[in-house]
């Protein structure tokens, strides 16, 4: 028997992190007020292996077959939503999530979709959260000093010219004294960061930048980012780093080899693609990023390119790996030192259509199942011109939007 998904205008625009069911909130992509939150988890499963993308498109079409859709909406990011968290190595679990019940909202117009033959669920409004842990931090799997010697050690390795880059990552440990709130520290990331993406899936939590695909109808985009300078709030000052950001020998570098990466991955799906000349200085709450969007126009070929095909292409790409790919990668298992989970995996939501908006896990951290706990990562870009203390205080920065959004709630 079919499974009803129904999909009706939802009259009232609440700010999704505000809306509240019976079931717990369970997933989310929100940037600048818009996008998708999930309650509830109607089917989950989890994939894992060299074939992963592969058996992640195969369970969401097999599950599609078994719906009954009635979506008297339409466009992207209606109907049912797949929420995905792929893991950054192929031998770790990544995830698969259909929620129970999903609110959508974008551009003034806002949706809901649940799953089951019953009347549209009725939502209200959270009530504020009261619980405000206190957070204690924990090293993680590499203190300072240590960490640093392997960034060193990748320097040597790139001038002797063994590779080109590799971005080397880390993680450090929040433990608090009462339940961590998923909704509190949502809306605190949202509330400082919103020109991010804003996401959670299976306890993956975090506002990245960075965009992996978007695949609309047949319009292909990713969002590079590489390249990094911490701003200090002084306006002038923040000005006159952004300058210096743009001309940096060693951050364009950097950023050359992530969006070669990405274009040439785009490129035989792509009957066109443009990849800017320069790159643009990306501002955002606590730090500035060398930016490059670079598009495509998918080929009209007999055999569709879905955004699985492209995912599998993509990830992973430059900005969390290193060039070339599969010596970084080599690299990153000898020396990193620890297991990156889901971070810098492909993390976001498909539809029935095969639309979708996919970023790259990046300032997120990875809570604990009784929610007292979370483990925070970073990562930098390793080139020849890398020093390792420069690179420690830029990892630091980036730990710092979920660092603040704790320490807040």
């Amino acid at each position: 028997m079919a499974t009803t998904i129904t999909t009706e205008i939802l009259g009232d625009h609440p700010a999704l992190t505000s809306v509240a069911f019976g079931d717990e909130l369970s997933t989310s992509w929100i940037r600048g007020g818009d996008g998708l939150i999930g309650f509830g988890v109607f089917k989950s499963t989890t994939v894992k292996g060299p074939n992963r993308f592969n058996e992640a498109r195969d369970w969401w079409r097999a599950q599609l077959t078994t719906f009954d859709i009635h979506n008297n909406v339409h466009g992207s990011g209606t109907g049912p939503i797949l929420f995905t968290s792929f893991a950054f190595d192929q031998n770790e679990e990544s995830h698969l999530v259909i929620p129970q019940i999903i609110v959508g909202q974008k551009s003034g117009k806002s949706w809901i979709t649940w799953v089951g033959p019953d009347a549209q669920p009725a939502f209200n409004l959270a009530p504020t959260e009261n619980s405000h842990p206190t957070i204690t931090w924990q090293e993680g799997s590499l203190p300072d000093g240590r960490w640093t010697e392997r960034v060193a050690d990748a320097v040597s390795r790139i001038k002797s010219g063994e590779l080109e880059k590799v971005v080397l990552a880390r993680d450090v440990n929040a433990i608090a004294d009462s339940p961590i709130s998923t909704r509190a520290l949502l809306q605190n990331l949202e509330s400082k960061y919103p020109s991010t993406w804003v996401f959670t899936v299976a306890g993956l939590i975090g506002a990245t930048p960075e965009l992996l695909v978007r695949l609309s109808k047949s319009l292909v985009t990713s969002r590079v980012l590489a390249g990094t300078i911490r701003m200090t709030g002084d306006e002038s000052r923040d000005l006159a780093l952004a300058a210096s950001l743009a001309k940096s020998s060693k951050d364009l570098e950097e950023h050359e080899y992530a969006v070669r990466s990405v274009a040439d991955a785009l490129a035989p799906y792509c009957s066109s693609t443009n990849v800017p000349e320069s790159p643009f200085v990306l501002h955002l709450a606590n730090v500035m990023h060398l930016a490059t969007d670079v598009t495509g126009v998918v080929n009209d070929s007999a055999t569709p390119v879905d955004i699985f095909t492209v995912i599998q292409s993509l990830h992973p790409s430059a900005a969390v790996c290193g060039t070339p790919t599969a010596t970084a990668k080599g690299v990153i298992d000898e020396i990193e030192g620890m297991n990156r989970s889901r971070y810098a995996g492909p993390v976001g939501w498909v539809d029935s259509r095969g639309d979708g908006e996919i970023g790259i896990a990046l300032r997120c951290g990875l809570l604990a199942e009784d929610q007292r706990s979370i483990r925070l990562f970073a990562g930098c870009g390793i080139v020849a011109g890398s020093n390792p203390q420069d690179e420690l205080a830029e990892s630091q920065a980036k730990l710092s939007p979920m660092r603040t959004a704790l320490e807040t709630l």
